[in-house]
């Protein structure tokens, strides 16, 4: 069951409280309620006024080191918080709460032991001997919590620290190089994109280079059609020339000069085809 938030009044004070003062100060803590509950077992027995006016300085005693536990407590815990786990921190915040309930718990005694001394009932009795039991039991309680604050979670202690400060440098390289390993990857990407950019760039070169050579080769072709052409009909021209004056030829001749136009014409026809296949090859 958690303790309902309780806080004291903070009373600043004229001189500052040294770290790591709060462990030889929670001995007595400790230490002075257990033997002020055997005294007095006994004491049911002996029933000495002196030995409860002995426990009473020592419950006194007891107050203010509780108060003084609490104040170095403060001061250690501030010290030790950051450096702890999520659950160490809220481990130390209900070692906290229950040591300021402690602090009023050793007031309440106080009075107590006071009232069973000066009234002498055994109701006033028993009730002081059952708050001392519950506040003896509270502190056995409270040493165990700060036992594992400084065992389980290593609460002020130095090695901790230094552990702590260590883990801290790596994450920070961890960081530096999550970060240039993201810089890499970006620069190769880059890298990437631009190749990839200028492969298409050459693809579309070469394409419009392959195009020019066609289109040239497809003209320069057409030249040569357009060449041949007409020396095929420059050659029929002849071949028509020769067989008009053929015509006039007497008959006798004619078989002559009909051969005569026929080679002609094919060997103009021969040479027209082989130069155009030439040109072709060419392109």
């Amino acid at each position: 069951m958690e303790l309902p938030a309780l806080k004291l009044p903070q009373i600043p004070l004229p001189f500052d409280i040294p770290v790591l003062l709060h462990p030889p100060v929670v001995h007595f803590v400790v230490a002075i309620p257990i033997l002020v509950l055997i005294v007095e077992i006994i004491n049911l027995i002996a029933k000495k006024r002196a030995i409860g006016v002995m426990t009473f300085f020592v419950l006194v005693l007891g107050m203010v080191a509780t108060a003084a536990a609490y104040l170095t407590g403060t001061v250690d815990g501030k010290e030790a918080f950051d450096a702890l786990s999520q659950a160490g921190q809220a481990e130390l915040k209900a070692h906290k709460l229950l040591g300021t309930y402690l602090v009023i718990a050793s007031v309440v005694l106080v009075v107590f032991k006071m009232l069973s001394a000066l009234i002498r009932t055994g109701l006033l009795k028993a009730m002081y001997l059952l708050v001392l039991i519950i506040f003896t039991i509270g502190v056995i309680k409270q040493g165990k919590d700060g036992g594992e604050l400084v065992y389980e979670y290593g609460a002020n202690v130095e090695r901790v620290a230094d552990l702590d400060s260590e883990l801290f440098d790596v994450k920070e390289e961890l960081d530096e190089a999550k970060e240039a390993a993201k810089a890499v990857v970006e620069k190769s990407q880059a890298v990437e994109e631009k190749a990839v950019e200028k492969t298409q760039e050459a693809v579309h070169d070469a394409a419009e280079a392959v195009k020019e050579s066609v289109t040239e080769a497809t003209q320069s072709a057409e030249n040569v059609a357009k060449e041949g052409a007409k020396e095929v009909a420059e050659a029929a021209a002849t071949v028509e020339s020769e067989a008009a004056k053929l015509i006039e030829t007497p008959a006798a001749e004619a078989p002559a000069a009909e051969e005569v136009a026929k080679s002609t014409t094919e060997a103009v026809t021969n040479e027209v085809t082989t130069e155009t296949n030439m040109t072709s090859e060419a392109h």
